[in-house]
C-alpha cells in the first residue's frame, strides 16, 4: 500500500452533506494515513473533516473508515511532514521543500 501514488479520501461536505472524494499523496505510519494539504486550512476538504471528522478513504483498491484530525505543531506533524515528504521527493522532479514547510499536516487514524 505505501508505495501507491495516490489514495482517495471522502470527506462528507459541511453544507451539502454529500459525499467529496479527493485523489490526494499520503504515505502510512501504522495504522495511521498521513497527508499534506498544499491549501492549508482552507481547503474544501479539510474544511469538511473539520466539521466532520468522520471519513473514508480507499487505499490500494480497499475501502477504509476513519477519524481525521489535523495535526498542529509538534512532533506528530513534523514526522507526517517528513513522512509524506521523503515519499514522494524521490518521485518528483521538483523541489517540495517549500510545500513540506507551508503545507497543513492531517492524520487518519483507521478504523479497527
Amino acid at each position: 500500500m505505501a508505495d501507491d501514488d495516490y489514495c482517495y479520501l471522502t470527506t462528507t461536505g459541511r453544507r451539502t452533506g454529500r459525499p467529496h472524494r479527493i485523489e490526494i499523496w499520503y504515505a502510512i505510519d501504522g495504522r495511521t494515513v498521513c497527508l499534506l494539504s498544499g491549501g492549508g486550512d482552507s481547503a474544501d476538504w479539510v474544511r469538511n473533516l473539520l466539521a466532520d471528522p468522520t471519513v473514508s478513504i480507499e487505499l490500494d483498491g480497499q475501502l477504509h473508515s476513519g477519524k481525521a484530525r489535523v495535526l498542529g505543531g509538534g512532533e506528530a506533524a513534523e514526522q507526517a511532514r517528513s513522512l509524506v515528504f521523503d515519499k514522494y521527493q524521490a518521485r518528483d522532479n521538483g523541489d517540495l521543500t517549500d510545500w513540506r514547510r507551508r503545507a497543513l499536516p492531517v492524520a487518519i487514524d483507521l478504523a479497527t
